[in-house]
């Protein structure tokens, strides 16, 4: 066999292992990134059980509030603990406004809006907003990457046959709650 069959042999499995490679890379990196999505959502769902029990003491009336609230939170934390981004986001999205609604409650309470563990938990529920917010952010870029490559010739040729397929975007059908929500920590 001549040299050059040889060296092209070789280039083409070079290019397979480099393309190999990086695909797995970016698939690993998704899983991370999912990880750390899963991670401030943990927190996310602890904070707001904390926030509950506070409210919960001092506007035992507001019942409706705060069952719409625990109920959102356990179809989040269901959604989370199947790794699914799509249904995340969308159960995510509920529990959003259900806290919005649970903090509007607390704006009738002078004593509930004085008290130092409702401000921490307030604050500490902005940090984890942050956090996600920006895990969301890192974790579609990497998979809008992998997606790319798996939908891209060449990788294309490579990353379906060895298994790789698209990974779901962690979105919020409404874009606005992307943001921190606004939380008025005044006394």
């Amino acid at each position: 066999m001549p040299i050059w069959i040889w060296l092209l042999l070789a280039l083409i499995a070079l290019w397979i292992i480099i393309d190999f490679n990086k695909l797995v890379s970016l698939r690993n990196r998704a899983q991370g990134a999912w990880s750390d999505i899963d991670v401030q959502l943990k927190r996310r769902h602890d904070l707001v059980g904390n926030l509950v029990e506070t409210v919960k003491g001092y506007a035992a009336h507001e019942r409706n509030t705060l069952e719409s609230v625990t109920l959102a939170r356990s179809r989040a934390e269901d959604a989370r603990s199947n790794a699914q981004p799509a249904r995340s986001g969308q159960a995510e999205q509920a529990l959003s406004g259900e806290v919005g609604r649970l903090i509007a409650v607390a704006e009738a309470y002078p004593d509930l809006k004085a008290s130092e563990r409702f401000l921490d938990l307030q604050r500490a529920l902005v940090e984890v907003e942050d956090a996600l917010q920006n895990a969301r952010r890192y974790y579609n870029a990497v998979v809008r990457d992998l997606n790319t490559r798996i939908q891209s010739v060449p990788d294309l040729i490579l990353a379906r046959p060895l298994g790789f397929r698209e990974r779901e975007f962690f979105e919020l059908e409404d874009k606005g709650e992307a943001a921190a929500p606004h939380v008025e920590m005044s006394r």
